[in-house]
């Protein structure tokens, strides 16, 4: 289970002393890291069993357990409104059908993979509460609107560093009053960071994350770990951010 997801009617579509050489070298690095990750999600068919990795069998372990702690949060004093939810890495919008519009009037979907966008339609099936999808990768979307959750799972593995502390940082600006971010993804058991050269992404453990969350700028204000899954997969854990600022 690498990432295991890269989780859609509108279609919306340094150091100063790093030398000239290195720069373009890690240019060429981090665009080969994304490049490589469209193209291995480019081969995977748009169905929930390609959405988890060949995993599709834990979709509903895992829904439910995201269900109560979204819903722990909801009922929480000063805990977010249901007005609006936006998923990230929404893939074919399984997040989006089976929990975020149980819980929300409106969910906007992000998504950069084209064949994943055009299946949204048929999955999810007519309903208002499908909002605006956004054709592009999170390390270059810009939310537009405002949210009470944004929901990012299975798709962080897909940023680097440096980029995915921008996009938490952009989506601060994005949250409604009392809104949060809400991330389940995988950690390494060993302590390091892990990548999985064939989807090109990064597992990064527990310090690495709380160590990105810190400058980001947000606090943990709830945390849990996925339960019930079968032996051999990553640890999942699942946080309750809100800036600090909050």
């Amino acid at each position: 289970m690498s990432s295991v997801v890269s989780e859609d009617v509108n279609v919306i579509s340094s150091n100063a002393e790093t030398s000239e050489e290195d720069k373009e070298s890690d240019d060429s690095n981090e665009e080969h890291f994304y490049e490589n990750a469209k193209h291995y999600w480019a081969k995977i068919p748009a169905t929930v069993d390609g959405m988890l990795g060949g995993y599709g069998f834990i979709s509903q372990c895992d829904l439910e357990s995201s269900a109560r702690f979204l819903q722990s949060l909801l009922e929480a004093k000063d805990g977010p409104g249901g007005m609006r939810a936006l998923d990230c890495g929404a893939g074919i919008g399984r997040i989006t059908k089976h929990l975020l519009m149980k819980y929300f009037k409106v969910v906007d979907l992000v998504e950069q993979n084209k064949d994943f966008i055009e299946k949204v339609n048929e999955f999810i099936g007519p309903s208002k509460k499908l909002g605006k999808l956004y054709c592009t990768g999170l390390q270059s979307f810009v939310p537009e609107e405002k949210y009470d959750v944004i929901w990012c799972q299975w798709v962080l593995g897909h940023l680097t560093d440096e980029d995915l502390i921008k996009f938490l940082k952009l989506c601060q600006c994005a949250l409604s009053v009392n809104g949060l971010i809400v991330i389940k993804e995988n950690v390494t058991s060993s302590g390091e960071r892990e990548k999985d050269h064939v989807d090109s992404s990064i597992t990064r453990p527990f310090h690495a994350l709380l160590d990105i969350f810190k400058s980001s700028d947000l606090r943990i204000i709830k945390m849990e770990q996925q339960t019930k899954f079968p032996k051999g997969l990553y640890p999942v854990k699942m946080f309750a951010l809100k800036p600090n600022s909050q």
